[in-house]
């Protein structure tokens, strides 16, 4: 059961300085906040499902969302992790092609949902916003270039912390400082890294032997992110 909520508009949304459809020209947006529909999903609601077509494109203005898709054992594989002002299922509109994963709300999440047609209007006639988009494109293409080639070439180990930074990076921490301010299973952290859940496990428990984590169920502290960066072999 979905819940409508009563948003504001996109020139005063908390997102706007974030979202790049709040970058679009002022009649644009006018249109955009007469036609939009804001939607608030449950946690684990699907928001839209692996092989349907798109009819528009949803932009998050509160919460937590995953991209996921069903590998042929019918294992989940997460490909992506968004949050407010993230916009999601533009790539599938705009190649006409069936969504090649399911977005599921990772906790209470306010989504606005704008229609294909005025979405497709609008990135014809602003050209700025067009740019926009093609470089929210090729960033998400030079990211999976990059995760496919740490997949092959980078141990288990250093993807994991590799993976814990990127989630802090995404969603940061809750007011401690310390703790991941979102709770990931322990097989959503897997299918992250791209390994077995007995191997995240396993990890974890090393990371906080070693006094980089410390973990009290799905929460995760990290405690010595330089160590965690150095396990990652990322460049400060």
């Amino acid at each position: 059961m979905k819940d409508f909520f009563i948003s504001e508009n996109c020139q005063s949304c908390k997102q706007s300085q974030t979202s790049i459809i709040c970058k679009t020209k002022h009649e644009f947006l006018d249109k955009i906040n007469h036609q939009k529909v804001s939607t608030v999903y449950k946690k684990g609601q699907i928001i839209f499902h692996e092989g349907a077509y798109p009819f528009g494109v949803f932009c998050v203005n509160e919460g937590k969302i995953k991209l996921s898709k069903q590998g042929d054992d019918g294992k989940e594989q997460i490909i992506r992790l968004l949050k407010g002002g993230d916009v999601l299922g533009y790539r599938a509109l705009l190649s006409g092609e069936r969504y090649s994963a399911s977005a599921i709300a990772l906790e209470d999440t306010q989504v606005c949902f704008i229609p294909k047609d005025l979405f497709i209007v609008i990135l014809q006639q602003d050209a700025g916003l067009a740019f926009e988009m093609m470089k929210l494109l090729s960033d998400e293409l030079h990211k999976a270039e990059i995760k496919l080639t740490h997949l092959a070439q980078k141990p288990v180990r250093e993807r994991l912390a590799e993976t814990l930074l990127f989630i802090k990076e995404t969603y940061g921490f809750e007011s401690d400082g310390y703790t991941l301010s979102v709770r990931l299973s322990r097989e959503e952290i897997a299918n992250l890294v791209g390994t077995a859940t007995e191997s995240t496990i396993r990890l974890l428990s090393e990371f906080k032997k070693d006094g980089m984590i410390d973990l009290e169920g799905k929460k995760i502290k990290i405690l010595k992110p330089k160590a965690l960066l150095s396990t990652a072999n990322l460049q400060d």
